[in-house]
């Protein structure tokens, strides 16, 4: 209050305390209300000012200046916490008056942002969606605070990630194509960076799936077509992978990853894919969508399909690159393993020994790509089979133990346990095995 009284008093009252306070007093007022008043006057002041501008048209002489509306952002530095000026935040946000160059100031966009992403302030998401357009880079500092938020923090359920990510709104905004691209390279740029962590890659997923959901929730009249996030993409791959699996019914799940399976192994084997540049893009694009992964190792074990596609897909995913025939090889040993599981599957008992001892005797544990295959496919084995629910919490304990697996596990369970909450999944014995291998696997990373 102090400093609005420097701001907004003449300077004759400025310089005579004592007759600022008779004038107050006056009126009625406290000193703590006037300026309270004051502010909100002059608040309202700007803001009709503004907008009566927005509609004046060709009326150049009712036209605010650029420079005029510099200084009011400027202005606002001090203030930007202060409650009363929010409708005057939003109405600067808002704000273009037909300018080619931006005319707010870059101090007032950033202090905008750091203090939306410090929650001093609230405002709507128009405002906010406004801001990110029209200053990247407010908006790669709140894709990396969100990332630096995810990552410092250790969440025990997909909800958690969900709501996180939410209440960051980048995926509401990210249904501006423009913001969808930059959003979508800073993950990609994240996940090189990490060599591809399951924390990073799990976070993408999640963010993708409230991406679609805020995109179908998107009013008619403004909403993109889907091929202008994914310009550079095999469309009808884009279309199968961006197909919401419980629109589907279960019965077509199969069928559909085949679908996928053979596109994606049509375009992974064309000559003209010669650059690992080109092979990430297409990987990166499944990766984002890694439901219909996970959806795939489970289907392999709980339906009657052909394993080869599904298999392939889940190569592809673990060993992108096929130097030396490492994916070949790799599928020959998933396929060996597939089939040692589907014939212990019905066995009710069971022991760590006999299951860990068939699995090292066939695949090469020296390929890590192999190494994490196996692991997704033996986790989904122990938690739908019935002999592997009896041996379940020990066997993983063991196997991360012995090959440091336990962030990938741990993401794996968390990922399964969203999709059954989602899915109301029946097998209460799966889902309450599932959580309790989560509680100790969580303690223990």
């Amino acid at each position: 209050q102090s400093l609005l009284c420097h701001l907004l008093s003449s300077s004759k009252w400025e310089s005579n305390e004592a007759e600022t306070s008779t004038f107050i007093s006056t009126l009625g007022y406290t000193s703590a209300d006037y300026y309270c008043h004051l502010v909100k006057n002059v608040v309202f002041s700007l803001v009709t000012e503004l907008r009566g501008n927005q509609f004046s048209g060709l009326n150049i002489q009712g036209r605010v200046s650029a420079s005029r509306v510099n200084a009011v952002s400027l202005f606002c530095l001090p203030l930007i916490t202060l409650p009363d000026l929010t409708p005057l935040l939003e109405t600067l946000l808002l704000y273009h008056g037909g300018a080619s160059k931006e005319i707010l100031s870059s101090e007032f966009l950033e202090a905008v942002n750091e203090a939306f992403l410090k929650k001093k302030i609230s405002l709507p998401e128009s405002a906010i969606f406004s801001l990110w357009l029209r200053h990247l880079p407010s908006l790669e500092k709140a894709t990396l605070h969100l990332l630096d938020q995810l990552v410092s923090i250790q969440f025990n359920s997909l909800e958690e990630v969900a709501c996180v990510i939410k209440d960051s709104l980048l995926p509401q905004a990210a249904s501006h194509p423009a913001i969808f691209r930059i959003v979508n390279e800073i993950f990609k740029n994240a996940l090189l960076e990490t060599d591809g962590t399951p924390q990073v890659m799990t976070i993408i997923q999640v963010f993708t799936q409230l991406f679609l959901q805020a995109h179908q929730n998107e009013n008619k009249q403004h909403k993109f077509p889907l091929k202008a996030y994914f310009p550079y993409h095999h469309q009808p791959l884009v279309t199968a992978l961006l197909r919401c699996p419980f629109e589907l019914p279960t019965i077509h799940w199969s069928q559909h990853l085949k679908h996928i399976s053979d596109m994606l192994k049509a375009l992974v084997e064309d000559t003209s894919v010669s650059s690992l540049a080109d092979l990430f893009e297409i990987w990166f694009l499944v990766a984002r969508f890694g439901e219909w992964l996970d959806i795939a190792a489970e289907q392999l074990l709980k339906a009657a399909v052909e394993p080869d596609a599904l298999l392939w897909l889940l190569a592809f995913y673990y060993c992108p690159q096929n130097e030396n025939q490492q994916r070949t090889q790799i599928m020959v040993e998933a396929q060996a393993v597939y089939s040692h599981l589907m014939k212990l599957f019905s066995c009710t008992v069971l022991s760590v020994k006999d299951l860990e001892a068939a699995v090292h005797s066939i695949t090469d544990t020296e390929q890590c790509c192999n190494q994490h295959l196996i692991t997704h496919l033996l986790t989904n084995f122990l938690l739908f089979s019935s002999g592997g629910h009896t041996i379940a919490q020990e066997f993983i304990y063991h196997v991360t133990e012995a090959t440091d697996t336990s962030k990938e596990v741990c993401s794996l369970l968390i990922r399964t346990a969203y999709r059954m909450n989602h899915n109301g999944e029946e097998n209460q014995r799966t889902v309450k095995l599932l959580n309790e291998i989560l509680q100790k696997l969580t303690s223990k990373v």
